[in-house]
Order: C-alpha cells, then sequence, then structure tokens
C-alpha cells in the first residue's frame, strides 16, 4: 500500500512540476517573436512530466520494498532479546546525551543550533550498540535470565556445551542415553555453521563426517534424556570457534564435552572445567595387569624391528614384542607393561612361551 502511494504522489509531482515548468515556454516564445508554436507547451509538459514521476515513482517504490523486506528479514533474524536491548540502550544513550547537552550553548560552531540532535542521535546509536553487545554481561549484573528458553544455572557445570570433534565422533549420544550426562546440552550456532561448512565440503571425507554430525544431532534431539539446547548468539570479535567455546563456557559457567586434546589443554589453562570423552573412555576399559595372558590376532608390523601390532575389541593398541612373525594370526601373550597416555593406553607382551612335551 505505501509502495502504490509513493509512486501515486511521484505522478501527481511529476505532472504538476512539469506543467508548471512548460509554462514559462510561451513566455520565452514571445520573447524570440516564436509566441505560436509555443502555445501547447504546458500540456505537453504535463504528459512528459507525469511520465517522469510515474518513473521515478516506480523505482522509488521497488527501493522502498526492498528495503522493507530486508528489514523485516533482519528483524525475523535478530533475537528477541537483542531488540528489546537495543530499544533500552537507545533510550538510556537519548536521555544521557540530553542531560549532558542541556547545560551547554544553543549553538555551536559549524553546527550551529543543530549540534543538539547530532549529539543525541549519535548519542542513542552507541547506546543501543552497547547493549547488544553486552546484553548477557548486563543481564548477569542485574541477575536477569541471558535467554528466555535458557536462563543462567543454577549450580556451577549444570550447562555442557558440545564442541565440533565430539559431536562428529558421535560416542556422546550413547553416553547420554545411558543417562550418565545431568543438566543441559548446549549446542552453539557456530558449531552448528562449523559442521554446516564441512558437511558441504567439496572433500568426501570431511562431507561424510560433517552429515554424521549433524545426523548425531537430529538423534540427541529425538531421544536425549536431557535437554538439548541452541545457543544462537555468536562472538563477532573472536575468530576461533576453540575461543568462542571457552568464553562461552566462562559466560554460562559450564563445562565443555570434547575429545580434542588441544582445546582440553586451553580450557584448562583459562579455568574452564574439561569433559574429555577419550578420558572416559579410557577409565571404563578393563584394567590390565603385567602378568595377564590373553588372545591378540596380530595385523602389522610394530615401529621397533620384530615388533607386531593387535588391538582389543576396545580398541586398545597391544604391541607384542617379536610379533612380525605372527603377522595374521593370533597368538597368546603374556602382557609385560601397560602405558596410560593422554592418547589412551599401550598394552606390551611377548609370545607366550610354548610348552614343549618332554
Amino acid at each position: 500500500m505505501l509502495v502504490r502511494i509513493i509512486r501515486f504522489l511521484s505522478f501527481l509531482l511529476g505532472a504538476a512540476g512539469g506543467y508548471k515548468l512548460a509554462s514559462f515556454a510561451p513566455v520565452a516564445g514571445v520573447l524570440a517573436g516564436l509566441a505560436p508554436s509555443f502555445r501547447q507547451w504546458p500540456w505537453a509538459g504535463l504528459l512528459v512530466g507525469a511520465a517522469a514521476g510515474w518513473g521515478l515513482g516506480w523505482w522509488a517504490g521497488e527501493r522502498l520494498r526492498q528495503a522493507l523486506a530486508n528489514f523485516a528479514s533482519l528483524v525475523q533474524r535478530t533475537p528477541l532479546a537483542d531488540i528489546v536491548a537495543g530499544a533500552l540502550g537507545a533510550g538510556a544513550g537519548v536521555v544521557l546525551a540530553v542531560v549532558a547537552t542541556s547545560p551547554l550553548p544553543v549553538e555551536a560552531p559549524l553546527l550551529g543550533p543543530y549540534w543538539s540532535p547530532v549529539i543525541t542521535a549519535v548519542g542513542g546509536y552507541l547506546g543501543g550498540l552497547v547493549a547488544v553487545r553486552k546484553r548477557d554481561d548486563l543481564a548477569a549484573w542485574l541477575n536477569l535470565p541471558t535467554r528466555v528458553s535458557l536462563q543462567r544455572p543454577g549450580a556451577p557445570g549444570q550447562y555442557k556445551i558440545l564442541d565440533t570433534s565430539v559431536i562428529i565422533d558421535g560416542r556422546i549420544a550413547d553416553i547420554v542415553r545411558t543417562g550418565f550426562i545431568e543438566g543441559t546440552l548446549i549446542i552453539p550456532g557456530f558449531v552448528l555453521q562449523e559442521l554446516q561448512h564441512i558437511a558441504d565440503s567439496s572433500d568426501v571425507l570431511k562431507r561424510n563426517r560433517g552429515r554424521r554430525g549433524l545426523d548425531i544431532l537430529n538423534r540427541m534431539q529425538k531421544e536425549s534424556k536431557v535437554a538439548v539446547q541452541i545457543w544462537d548468539r555468536d562472538f563477532d570479535d573472536v575468530a576461533e570457534v576453540d575461543a568462542k567455546l571457552v568464553r562461552l563456557a566462562k559466560r554460562l559457567d559450564a563445562k565443555v564435552l570434547t575429545n580434542d586434546f588441544n582445546l582440553n589443554k586451553v580450557a584448562e589453562l583459562q579455568g574452564v572445567e574439561v569433559l574429555n570423552i577419550n578420558e572416559l573412555a579410557n577409565a571404563v576399559k578393563p584394567a590390565v595387569l603385567p602378568g595377564e595372558e590373553m588372545v591378540v590376532h596380530v595385523i602389522k608390523d610394530g615401529k621397533e624391528q620384530g615388533q607386531g601390532v593387535g588391538y582389543l575389541d576396545d580398541g586398545t593398541m597391544i604391541v607384542v614384542d617379536g610379533g612380525r612373525r605372527f603377522i595374521g594370526e593370533s597368538i597368546g601373550v603374556m602382557v609385560t607393561s601397560v602405558l596410560q597416555t593422554a592418547a589412551g593406553r599401550m598394552i606390551f607382551a611377548k609370545p607366550k612361551p610354548v610348552e614343549r612335551a618332554l
């Protein structure tokens, strides 16, 4: 409706302007001695002005329609909390600007009497910008909820933030289903974006990993015994996803669920508690003691000469000293030592001595 009104007004103004301008043509014709030939010019000017006004109105209407559509899309994408915070911040900025400029002279150099509205507009803009950027900090300071559906935890560690690696890994879905994880699982929006970027990769392996991660998230939202929330805020001043995870964990007083060794160390250095899925997997593996006997299928060479390598059902690597000649066979071995590392557990063994009949 507004677009049609603008087009109609532009049409009327163009016609009136064309008629008015063309009305001066007879005067010019009289001065030039050509008056009879200029008597119909006002009506011609009206037609030309109307056509120009309609064209200009059509162009302005299309620009306005596009601007309104973009504004509506921006409002739809912006969380309600950001809109409210921006409005309150802009109001506070305007009030502060008015209070600050009221005792000053009415006119100022260069801007004259218009400097006060300019300062007020700048104050409103800065107030809204600061309120939106620091909305969560202000909410925490005022002891208000930072989200409608995601409030600050009543106890530290109530929230667990999932990173990209642990989602792609997939074991977190099984752990959550068993009920060992309590609280609320947080999926940051920037993690979802990274997963989507991986799923759209031209590399087949990366694309499959990304799609697996998205499938895991869908399964968790449908089958999980705990609440799963999407945190759609972002930190525009931080580029790295790991740094964003750490900042979000500190803001929510949350724990980070990951199997990324580097993220684990970085988060711990900044005082963020980490739940590492690999450490959990190592902790629940059956204990193996030196002298224990087991059967291992040797599948490949080891790093050292004569060594063979096999794996248990849970993926634990077993290095068999002198096991190279048994590659492709299942043999009985005796454990000599167990090495526990941050990356997992390694078992060192040697073939059992074969008892010979007397």
